[in-house]
């Protein structure tokens, strides 16, 4: 009998240590993959790295996008088998272009589209995990690791198709753009299309401002372009739904990166609009900025009123 309840108090023993060294190993595996979701939460799904990507996106739908074309120049014989280097604007099918232009716009849109989708998966995500780590025990957690697995897996491809994404890609051609005829007997190298975008036009609000009967505004882009391109600079009198008053509205091209509008009404709001001219190429706009200024008013003027209201 006493062996037996030695066996017992042995076997017991055992068993105790093994549960012991069980709950050891899984607490250990606990905190590694508990700690491995946190690395990825604290970098890739951070607050600050989201609302990056987030700014970035945001910024890339105020941008506009353009058709590049390569090459811009070939080389092509003339009626007399002179060889003349040639845009290669004068040589597409006007059709074709339009085509290639409608899918450019196409393809944009669909991009902008992914990438403000590709963001809201990351934002839930984050969340998700979060909630994994702040409220589940380790039984708990363990028990869903396969799942939780599978969402770091998925969140990952959807971080890296949104990181390339945000740099526009090239366009397929299905069909020739240039005719043979065009280019008599001229061998016409491979062309390549594809997006490219380029930063929109920003006020310069502490630069800008108006006067009486003028107003001088001033523009930059984030990247500071040291070629400045012709932009169009719309110019809007506000009636503030005044409906006996008509409305009044201008534009000029501009190719530089301040103006200054004459013959302007004192104490007047007007709204400016910036934008980049339109160009052969480019396929989507959706944003432009603008800023309301008000004119002053005519000094004398100010003072009679004032000097009326005292008399009275």
């Amino acid at each position: 009998m006493a062996m037996i309840l030695n066996e017992f108090e042995t076997s017991s023993e055992s068993t105790a240590h093994s549960e012991e060294q069980q709950d050891s190993a899984s607490w250990e595996r606990y905190l590694e993959r508990r700690s491995l979701v946190l690395q990825f939460l604290h970098s890739s799904l951070s607050r600050h790295h989201l609302q990056h990507h987030q700014n970035k996106v945001e910024f890339l739908k105020k941008c506009h996008f353009y058709l590049e074309i390569e090459p811009k120049h070939v080389n092509v014989r003339d009626q007399n088998h002179v060889m003349h280097r040639t845009d290669i604007l004068q040589l597409i099918d006007p059709c074709q272009f339009q085509r290639m232009k409608t899918v450019g716009k196409n393809q944009t849109e669909i991009q902008l589209s992914l990438l403000t989708g590709l963001l809201e998966q990351l934002e839930r995500g984050q969340e998700e995990l979060s909630c994994y780590v702040e409220t589940s025990d380790m039984i708990t957690f363990l028990s869903r690791w396969d799942l939780i697995m599978q969402r770091l897996s998925k969140l990952s491809e959807f971080m890296e198709t949104l990181v390339s994404l945000q740099v526009p890609g090239k366009l397929y051609v299905k069909h020739r753009l240039v005719s043979h005829a065009d280019l008599r007997g001229t061998r016409l190298p491979n062309i390549r299309l594809s997006l490219c975008t380029k930063m929109p036009l920003i006020f310069d609000r502490k630069e800008s401002f108006a006067d009486k009967n003028w107003a001088k505004l001033k523009w930059f882009t984030e990247n500071q372009e040291s070629h400045l391109e012709q932009c169009e600079l719309q110019v809007k009198l506000l009636t503030n739904g005044n409906q006996t008053e008509p409305g009044y509205g201008r534009s000029q091209v501009v190719t530089s990166d301040t103006y200054v509008v004459q013959d302007l009404q004192p104490g007047r709001s007007y709204e400016f609009t910036i934008r980049r001219s339109d160009t052969r190429t480019l396929v989507f706009e959706k944003w432009c900025d603008s800023i309301t200024l008000k004119t002053k008013t005519n000094a004398v003027e100010d003072a009679d009123s004032s000097a009326c209201a005292a008399e009275g």
